[in-house]
Protein backbone atom coordinates (compact mmCIF):
# COMPACT_ATOMS: atom_id res chain seq x y z
CA UNK A 1 0.00 0.00 0.00
CA UNK A 2 1.05 3.23 -0.75
CA UNK A 3 2.61 5.57 2.11
CA UNK A 4 2.54 1.98 4.64
CA UNK A 5 5.71 1.78 6.37
CA UNK A 6 7.67 -0.80 5.30
CA UNK A 7 8.54 -1.83 8.85
CA UNK A 8 5.14 -2.48 9.59
CA UNK A 9 4.05 -6.00 10.27
CA UNK A 10 0.60 -7.70 10.58
CA UNK A 11 -0.75 -7.68 14.05
CA UNK A 12 1.53 -3.92 15.63
CA UNK A 13 -0.69 -0.99 15.98
CA UNK A 14 0.61 1.84 13.56
CA UNK A 15 2.54 4.49 14.60
CA UNK A 16 2.10 7.81 13.66
CA UNK A 17 4.62 9.17 11.77
CA UNK A 18 6.64 12.82 13.24
CA UNK A 19 7.10 15.32 11.58
CA UNK A 20 10.36 15.79 9.81
CA UNK A 21 12.20 19.15 11.44
CA UNK A 22 13.94 21.20 8.74
CA UNK A 23 17.78 20.84 8.59
CA UNK A 24 19.26 24.44 9.53
CA UNK A 25 23.10 23.94 8.04
CA UNK A 26 24.10 26.77 10.29
CA UNK A 27 23.21 25.84 13.72
CA UNK A 28 26.38 23.95 13.97
CA UNK A 29 28.51 26.64 12.74
CA UNK A 30 27.70 28.97 15.77
CA UNK A 31 25.93 31.44 13.79
CA UNK A 32 22.78 32.94 15.30
CA UNK A 33 19.13 31.57 13.76
CA UNK A 34 17.07 34.04 12.14
CA UNK A 35 13.73 34.09 13.39
CA UNK A 36 10.73 32.12 11.90
CA UNK A 37 8.43 35.36 12.16
CA UNK A 38 8.62 38.44 13.50
CA UNK A 39 5.66 40.85 14.32
CA UNK A 40 4.43 42.47 10.80
CA UNK A 41 6.83 40.34 9.18
CA UNK A 42 5.58 39.56 5.76
CA UNK A 43 7.31 37.23 3.27
CA UNK A 44 10.33 38.76 0.52
CA UNK A 45 9.95 41.69 3.32
CA UNK A 46 14.36 42.36 4.57
CA UNK A 47 14.32 42.03 8.60
CA UNK A 48 14.62 44.79 10.77
CA UNK A 49 17.95 44.88 13.65
CA UNK A 50 16.73 45.03 16.98
CA UNK A 51 17.88 48.19 18.60
CA UNK A 52 16.30 48.31 21.76
CA UNK A 53 19.60 47.68 24.11
CA UNK A 54 20.68 50.97 26.41
CA UNK A 55 24.12 51.25 27.72
CA UNK A 56 24.41 51.20 31.59
CA UNK A 57 25.14 54.57 32.75
CA UNK A 58 25.86 56.47 29.64
CA UNK A 59 22.57 58.41 30.45
CA UNK A 60 23.49 59.45 33.56
CA UNK A 61 27.22 60.12 32.91
CA UNK A 62 26.19 63.10 30.16
CA UNK A 63 23.32 64.53 32.78
CA UNK A 64 26.60 64.88 34.93
CA UNK A 65 28.55 67.07 32.23
CA UNK A 66 25.86 69.16 31.52
CA UNK A 67 25.36 69.83 34.91
CA UNK A 68 29.25 70.79 35.92
CA UNK A 69 29.10 72.74 32.23
CA UNK A 70 26.05 75.05 33.88
CA UNK A 71 27.36 75.50 37.08
CA UNK A 72 30.46 76.72 36.08
CA UNK A 73 29.02 79.09 33.28
CA UNK A 74 26.30 80.05 35.86
CA UNK A 75 29.47 80.66 38.71
CA UNK A 76 31.80 82.26 35.71
CA UNK A 77 28.74 84.46 35.24
CA UNK A 78 27.99 85.78 38.55
CA UNK A 79 31.94 86.55 39.40
CA UNK A 80 31.76 88.59 35.91
CA UNK A 81 28.96 90.36 37.10
CA UNK A 82 30.36 90.91 40.68
CA UNK A 83 33.86 92.46 39.31
CA UNK A 84 31.60 94.98 36.87
CA UNK A 85 30.00 96.07 40.02
CA UNK A 86 32.95 96.53 42.13
CA UNK A 87 34.99 98.34 39.00
CA UNK A 88 31.51 100.00 38.67
CA UNK A 89 32.02 101.20 42.83
CA UNK A 90 35.48 102.08 42.41
CA UNK A 91 35.09 103.70 39.09
CA UNK A 92 31.92 106.25 40.81
CA UNK A 93 33.98 107.07 43.97
CA UNK A 94 36.96 108.11 41.62
CA UNK A 95 34.79 109.96 39.50
CA UNK A 96 32.97 111.40 43.09
CA UNK A 97 36.50 112.23 44.15
CA UNK A 98 37.27 113.85 41.00
CA UNK A 99 34.15 116.02 40.17
CA UNK A 100 34.01 117.38 44.31
CA UNK A 101 37.81 118.22 43.60
CA UNK A 102 37.52 119.60 40.38
CA UNK A 103 33.99 122.10 42.18
CA UNK A 104 36.40 122.54 45.04
CA UNK A 105 39.38 124.18 43.02
CA UNK A 106 37.00 125.84 40.73
CA UNK A 107 35.55 127.71 43.34
CA UNK A 108 38.50 128.65 45.26
CA UNK A 109 39.76 129.56 41.64
CA UNK A 110 36.53 131.94 41.33
CA UNK A 111 37.09 132.89 44.79
CA UNK A 112 40.75 134.36 44.16
CA UNK A 113 39.49 136.01 41.11
CA UNK A 114 36.67 138.08 42.75
CA UNK A 115 39.42 138.54 45.38
CA UNK A 116 41.98 140.03 43.10
CA UNK A 117 39.48 142.16 41.32
CA UNK A 118 37.82 143.38 44.15
CA UNK A 119 41.26 144.63 45.38
CA UNK A 120 41.91 145.66 42.24
CA UNK A 121 39.20 147.78 41.73
CA UNK A 122 39.33 149.31 45.21
CA UNK A 123 42.88 150.68 44.25
CA UNK A 124 40.89 152.75 41.32
CA UNK A 125 41.23 155.59 41.14
CA UNK A 126 44.62 156.04 41.27
CA UNK A 127 46.31 158.95 43.38
CA UNK A 128 48.26 161.48 42.20
CA UNK A 129 52.08 161.78 43.81
CA UNK A 130 54.40 165.06 43.21
CA UNK A 131 57.51 165.75 44.64
CA UNK A 132 58.92 168.68 45.18
CA UNK A 133 59.81 171.47 42.03
CA UNK A 134 63.69 172.33 43.09
CA UNK A 135 64.14 168.16 43.00
CA UNK A 136 62.89 167.69 39.62
CA UNK A 137 58.70 167.25 40.52
CA UNK A 138 58.89 163.32 40.04
CA UNK A 139 55.21 162.33 39.49
CA UNK A 140 53.34 158.78 39.12
CA UNK A 141 50.42 157.47 40.44
CA UNK A 142 49.54 154.95 42.97
CA UNK A 143 46.92 152.66 44.22
CA UNK A 144 44.48 155.04 46.22
CA UNK A 145 44.68 152.50 49.43
CA UNK A 146 48.26 153.23 49.81
CA UNK A 147 48.62 155.79 52.54
CA UNK A 148 52.10 157.71 51.84
CA UNK A 149 54.71 159.45 54.18
CA UNK A 150 57.20 161.44 53.49
CA UNK A 151 60.65 161.29 56.34
CA UNK A 152 62.70 163.70 54.75
CA UNK A 153 61.84 166.68 52.90
CA UNK A 154 63.92 169.40 50.95
CA UNK A 155 63.76 171.83 53.83
CA UNK A 156 65.66 169.81 56.07
CA UNK A 157 68.23 167.68 54.11
CA UNK A 158 69.75 166.96 50.81
CA UNK A 159 67.98 164.15 50.48
CA UNK A 160 63.74 163.35 50.09
CA UNK A 161 62.56 160.39 50.88
CA UNK A 162 58.68 159.56 50.92
CA UNK A 163 57.42 155.84 52.12
CA UNK A 164 54.02 154.26 50.60
CA UNK A 165 52.39 151.38 52.34
CA UNK A 166 48.57 150.11 52.20
CA UNK A 167 46.73 151.13 55.08
CA UNK A 168 49.19 152.87 57.17
CA UNK A 169 53.04 153.38 57.06
CA UNK A 170 55.35 151.37 59.37
CA UNK A 171 57.82 153.18 61.49
CA UNK A 172 60.85 153.83 58.84
CA UNK A 173 63.64 151.84 59.23
CA UNK A 174 65.79 150.12 57.14
CA UNK A 175 64.86 146.59 57.35
CA UNK A 176 60.87 146.90 57.18
CA UNK A 177 59.28 146.12 54.17
CA UNK A 178 57.21 148.75 52.35
CA UNK A 179 54.84 148.43 49.45
CA UNK A 180 57.50 151.25 48.07
CA UNK A 181 60.30 153.72 48.95
CA UNK A 182 61.17 157.02 46.86
CA UNK A 183 64.32 158.89 47.33
CA UNK A 184 65.70 161.85 45.73
CA UNK A 185 69.24 162.55 46.84
CA UNK A 186 71.95 164.54 45.43
CA UNK A 187 74.44 162.34 44.19
CA UNK A 188 75.46 161.28 40.33
CA UNK A 189 73.55 158.26 39.65
CA UNK A 190 77.34 156.22 38.59
CA UNK A 191 78.12 156.43 42.22
CA UNK A 192 74.24 155.24 43.41
CA UNK A 193 74.76 152.18 41.07
CA UNK A 194 78.27 151.32 42.27
CA UNK A 195 76.73 150.65 45.48
CA UNK A 196 74.96 148.12 44.65
CA UNK A 197 77.95 146.29 42.24
CA UNK A 198 79.06 143.79 45.52
CA UNK A 199 75.35 142.00 45.46
CA UNK A 200 75.23 142.18 41.49
CA UNK A 201 78.92 140.39 41.51
CA UNK A 202 77.52 137.52 44.32
CA UNK A 203 74.34 137.38 42.01
CA UNK A 204 72.19 138.56 44.80
CA UNK A 205 70.74 141.41 42.20
CA UNK A 206 70.16 141.52 38.66
CA UNK A 207 70.12 144.55 36.60
CA UNK A 208 68.49 145.39 33.47
CA UNK A 209 67.98 148.86 31.17
CA UNK A 210 64.19 151.09 31.34
CA UNK A 211 63.02 154.03 30.45
CA UNK A 212 60.99 156.19 32.72
CA UNK A 213 59.41 159.46 30.88
CA UNK A 214 61.21 158.58 27.54
CA UNK A 215 64.38 158.89 29.83
CA UNK A 216 67.20 155.73 30.06
CA UNK A 217 67.42 154.20 33.62
CA UNK A 218 68.54 150.64 35.46
CA UNK A 219 66.27 148.66 36.78
CA UNK A 220 67.42 145.93 40.03
CA UNK A 221 66.18 142.97 40.79
CA UNK A 222 66.82 140.60 43.54
CA UNK A 223 67.63 140.59 47.30
CA UNK A 224 68.51 143.66 48.88
CA UNK A 225 69.09 142.59 52.06
CA UNK A 226 68.48 139.50 53.96
CA UNK A 227 64.88 140.86 54.28
CA UNK A 228 63.90 142.26 51.25
CA UNK A 229 63.26 141.19 47.86
CA UNK A 230 62.18 142.98 45.80
CA UNK A 231 62.75 145.84 42.30
CA UNK A 232 64.06 149.10 41.76
CA UNK A 233 63.97 151.59 39.42
CA UNK A 234 66.95 153.91 39.30
CA UNK A 235 67.40 157.11 37.01
CA UNK A 236 68.91 160.44 36.53
CA UNK A 237 66.70 163.83 37.34
CA UNK A 238 68.90 166.61 36.53
CA UNK A 239 72.02 167.05 38.87
CA UNK A 240 69.96 164.26 41.01
CA UNK A 241 69.05 160.51 41.38
CA UNK A 242 66.58 159.16 42.35
CA UNK A 243 65.63 155.05 43.38
CA UNK A 244 61.88 153.81 42.92
CA UNK A 245 62.06 150.74 44.88
CA UNK A 246 59.39 147.80 45.90
CA UNK A 247 60.38 145.62 48.83
CA UNK A 248 58.11 142.95 48.23
CA UNK A 249 57.08 140.54 45.42
CA UNK A 250 53.58 140.82 46.47
CA UNK A 251 53.28 144.65 45.14
CA UNK A 252 55.22 143.87 41.46
CA UNK A 253 52.44 144.19 39.48
CA UNK A 254 51.47 147.56 41.53
CA UNK A 255 55.02 148.71 41.17
CA UNK A 256 54.79 147.98 37.01
CA UNK A 257 52.10 149.78 36.48
CA UNK A 258 53.38 152.94 38.58
CA UNK A 259 56.74 152.87 37.21
CA UNK A 260 54.73 153.13 33.71
CA UNK A 261 53.38 156.53 34.51
CA UNK A 262 56.49 158.53 36.04
CA UNK A 263 57.22 161.85 34.67
CA UNK A 264 59.48 164.45 35.94
CA UNK A 265 61.07 167.87 34.88
CA UNK A 266 63.93 167.39 32.88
Amino acid sequence: MTGMNPDFQFGQQPQPVQPTQPVNPYAQQGVPQIPQQQPGYAPGTPLQPVNNYVIPGKSSKKWLILTIVFITTTLAAIGGGVWAYMNYLDQKDNTDAKISTAVTSAVKQRADTDAANFIKQEKQPNRQFAGPDDYGRLAFEYPKTWSVYVNKDTSSSETYEAYFNPASVPPVRSDTQYALRVTIEQKDVEKVLASYDSLVKKGDLKTSAVKADDTDGTRIEGNFTKDIRGMAVIFKIRDKTVTIRSDAETFRSDFDALVATITFNK
